[in-house]
């Protein structure tokens, strides 16, 4: 892999369509941006309807003849997510960018009861992909890209307790949802392989990017002090956005991209060029991963006609 590569790299997307969640803002901001800017036609999912406008606004005013378009998605809701699929109404889908999610949040559930990072991080997600897989497997060359974390390393999925019931701990709630997205990812990609599908499906992580990702917790118990540790670790330590959206965009474009292959930074995996990252073992099991699966469907309600088991 080029340690170099850049967003200027990106092939060509003229003709391809691309769905990035959580576009409002930060990475996915960036990803929607120079997915553009190389010729995409893409679609802003996000939550915030204002802000969702906004982002589609910044990257037109950024990107002369960008194609763009807000779609409301709250991945926190399956009927939202349910309403987003059923109104996708393009002939082709070429990228699905799993980017959206939240971190160590205080103890919270989605509107279907879900511990609210597993619901969102992971569930939401898994729903979101399984109701457009026919347009994903109908399109040559599609990719799924989900957005994971080095944080994943923090703990292994727990198959007992999915909402984090018995004890919640949110570093490790979080740690469990971003496991669940490698796991995820690498379930699919065994899936696609099996059933003879072109589909990639791969994961990324930013490393250290500056987000308001990392003070979103801290803000909502007004937990001033470990908002302030935060603000002043993305000024000082973090990368920018801009950098931290480059594992992503190189998942979903460059050549050769591997079926459930991880790219993250360079540097210690927390900043520079898109690279190989490390992952713990876990990630990679195919009893985990069909457990997780088995109960995704269950939980959502979503399976994935097309690919067997």
């Amino acid at each position: 892999m080029n340690q170099g590569w850049h967003a200027r790299d990106i092939p060509d997307q003229s003709g391809r369509t691309a769905v990035v969640t959580g576009a409002n803002s930060g990475i996915g901001l960036i990803t929607a941006r120079e997915l553009a800017r190389s010729g995409a036609r893409v679609l802003l999912a996000c939550r915030d309807e204002r802000r969702g406008k906004e982002a589609a606004a910044r990257i037109r005013y950024a990107v002369r003849g960008a194609d763009v378009e807000f779609a409301a998605l709250d991945l926190a809701d399956l009927s939202s997510v349910r309403e987003f699929a059923a109104d996708y109404r393009e002939d082709r889908l070429d990228l699905l960018i799993n980017n959206a999610g939240v971190m160590a949040l205080p103890y919270g559930r989605t509107a279907d009861g879900f511990e609210t990072q597993f619901g969102v991080n992971h569930l939401g997600h898994f729903a979101l992909t399984g109701l457009l897989l026919p347009k994903l497997l109908a399109t040559p060359g599609a990719r799924v890209v989900s957005v994971s974390s080095g944080l994943h390393a923090l703990a292994d999925i727990d198959m007992g307790d999915l909402n984090s019931e018995r004890n919640y701990r949110r570093w490790i709630a979080y740690g469990r949802s971003k496991t669940a997205n490698l796991l995820f990812v690498h379930e699919l990609a065994r899936r696609a392989t099996a059933a003879g599908s072109g589909l990639v499906a791969a994961a990324a992580h930013p490393g250290y990017a500056s987000t308001n990702l990392q003070t979103a917790g801290a803000r909502m118990e007004n937990r001033r002090t470990a908002e302030r540790v935060m603000e002043l670790g993305n000024r000082v330590i973090a990368q920018p956005a801009s950098a931290g959206a480059l594992p992503t965009l190189y998942a979903a474009t460059a050549p050769g991209v591997r079926p459930d292959s991880f790219t993250g930074p360079r540097l210690l995996g927390w900043r520079g060029a898109p690279r190989p990252a490390w992952r713990a073992g876990w990630t990679r099991s195919d009893v985990a991963g069909e457990r997780l699966w088995v109960a995704s469907e269950q939980l959502t309600g979503v399976t994935y006609a097309g690919l067997g088991s």
